[in-house]
C-alpha cells in the first residue's frame, strides 16, 4: 500500500529567496547604470549673459592716481638754519611769495668778503690807470726833448754843411756835425718807439686789471645771490605740495626744500598688468573715472620699464576735470585698444583667458537646466570676451566662477 508524502516547503522557501536576491542585484546594476541627477544650483548667485553680436570694444582697466602734470622742485641752493615756515602745504601760491627763510652767517661774510675784494681790484685799476698814465707823460717828455735835440743837431749839420762850401769849416767840424745830427734822429725815433710800446703794454695792462674788476663783481654777485637764495621764494604760481621741513632744520645744498605743482593741470598715472600692456600704445582714447565723473583723455607716455609686475601708463586729461579731481586721488582708468565690428560676444567668465578653448554651462531652451559646452574663445577685453566658435547669438551662458562644478556635465538651476 502506497503512503502519500508532504512536498518540500524548504526548498521552495530557499528558491523564492534566491529569485528575490538576484532581482535586486539586477535593479542595483540597473541603477548604477542610470546618469547621475544633475546638482541644484541656485540661480541667484549666478552671473548669465547672452552671446550677440555687433561692435567689441577692446579695452583695458588699470588703478592709479592724479599727479601733477607740472611739478616744480624747490631745492637749497646753499646750506642754511630753517629760521621762518610762513606756509603750509595746500597753501595757493604766487610767483615771488616766500616759501622759508634760512640763515647762515658763513655765507654772509662770505658775501662781504666777496665785496671787498671788488673794492680792492677797483682801487688797483686806478692805481695802475695813474701810473701808467704818469710813465707815458715822462716818456712823452723824452720825446719832445730827443725832438728839439734831433732839430738842433740837424740844423748845425746843416750850417757847417754850407760853411764847408765857402771854405769857412773845416771838413772834420762837418763830420762831427753831421754824426751828431744822425744820432739824434735815431734817438729820437728810439724814443717814439718806446712811447709806442709803452701805449700798447698800458692799453693791455689795464684790460687785465678790468677784467679782473669784472670776476671780483662776479663773484660777488653770485655771493650775494647766495644770500638771497636764503629767503627761499615760489618760482610759478601753483599750489604747495609738500615742504619737508621743521623750524632749526639745518639744511644741506642741492636739498629739496618743496614742491610747488599748479593744481589744475593734472594727468594720470595708471599702472598696467604688464600681461596687459602690449597693446597699450601712444594716443589711445582713455576714460579716467575719479568717482566724481569721468574724464577724458588719452595716452601720452608708456614707460619702457615694468616695476613690480606693472607699467606705467602717463595719461593726459583732455578738457575740464570733474569736482574734487586733486593730486593723489585714486583713479580707475579704462584704455580702448581697438574696435572690432560685427563680432561675437559675450561677458568675459571669472575663468578663463581669451584665446582659449574653455567649458562653458549654456542654459538650455527651458532655462532650467545647464549643460557644458566647449567654447574657443578670441582676444578678449575688460568685460567681455570674442567668441570664435561654440556658441550662437541668443545662446546664454553662465559667466560666474563655476570651478566647484569641474566634475559635472550639466546642473541644475532653482
Amino acid at each position: 500500500m502506497d503512503i502519500k508524502r508532504e512536498p518540500k516547503k524548504k526548498r521552495t522557501k530557499y528558491l523564492a529567496i534566491g529569485g528575490g536576491a538576484a532581482a535586486l542585484i539586477l535593479l542595483t546594476i540597473a541603477l548604477g547604470m542610470l546618469p547621475a541627477a544633475a546638482p541644484s544650483v541656485e540661480r541667484s548667485t549666478l552671473m548669465i549673459d547672452s552671446v550677440q553680436r555687433g561692435t567689441m570694444v577692446r579695452a583695458v582697466r588699470a588703478p592709479g592716481t592724479l599727479v601733477p602734470e607740472r611739478m616744480h622742485l624747490v631745492s637749497a641752493l646753499t646750506a642754511g638754519r630753517v629760521e621762518q615756515l610762513p606756509l603750509r602745504p595746500g597753501a595757493t601760491l604766487k610767483g615771488g611769495s616766500m616759501l622759508l627763510l634760512l640763515s647762515n652767517p658763513d655765507v654772509q661774510l662770505e658775501a662781504l668778503e666777496a665785496q671787498r675784494q671788488v673794492t680792492s681790484a677797483q682801487a688797483a685799476l686806478v692805481n695802475l690807470q695813474t701810473s701808467l698814465s704818469t710813465q707815458r707823460l715822462t716818456q712823452q717828455a723824452a720825446v719832445a726833448t730827443a725832438q728839439a735835440a734831433a732839430s738842433d743837431a740837424k740844423r748845425q749839420a746843416n750850417m757847417l754843411a754850407q760853411l764847408g762850401e765857402k771854405k769857412l769849416a773845416s771838413s772834420n767840424d762837418i763830420a762831427q756835425a753831421s754824426e751828431r745830427a744822425t744820432e739824434a734822429s735815431e734817438r729820437l725815433s728810439a724814443e717814439k718807439a718806446r712811447l709806442k710800446v709803452m701805449d700798447d703794454a698800458m692799453a693791455q695792462q689795464i684790460e687785465l686789471q678790468r677784467n679782473e674788476v669784472q670776476r671780483a663783481r662776479a663773484i660777488a654777485a653770485f655771493q650775494q645771490q647766495r644770500v638771497e637764495s636764503m629767503r627761499v621764494l615760489a618760482p610759478e604760481d601753483g599750489v604747495l605740495q609738500t615742504q619737508p621741513l621743521e623750524l632749526g632744520q639745518w639744511v644741506v645744498p642741492g636739498q629739496v626744500l618743496a614742491t610747488v605743482a599748479q593744481p589744475g593741470r593734472l594727468k594720470a598715472e595708471l599702472r598696467v598688468p604688464e600681461t596687459q600692456a602690449r597693446d597699450v600704445v601712444v594716443g589711445q582714447s582713455v576714460d579716467i573715472d575719479t568717482r566724481n565723473g569721468i574724464a577724458k583723455g588719452h595716452v601720452m607716455r608708456v614707460d619702457p620699464s615694468v616695476q613690480t609686475g606693472t607699467v606705467t601708463v602717463e595719461v593726459a586729461l583732455d578738457g575740464t576735470l570733474p569736482r574734487g579731481a586733486r593730486p593723489d586721488l585714486s583713479v580707475d582708468g579704462t584704455i580702448e585698444i581697438e574696435r572690432l565690428n560685427d563680432v561675437l560676444h559675450v561677458g568675459r567668465p571669472a575663468y578663463g583667458q581669451g584665446e582659449s578653448t574653455v567649458g562653458l554651462f549654456k542654459l538650455d531652451s527651458d532655462g532650467k537646466y545647464a549643460t557644458r559646452v566647449p567654447v574657443k574663445l578670441g582676444v578678449s577685453s575688460v568685460t567681455t570676451v570674442q567668441v570664435l566658435s561654440g556658441l550662437k547669438v541668443g545662446d546664454r551662458v553662465i559667466t560666474s566662477d563655476m570651478s566647484q562644478w569641474d566634475n559635472v556635465e550639466r546642473i541644475k538651476l532653482k
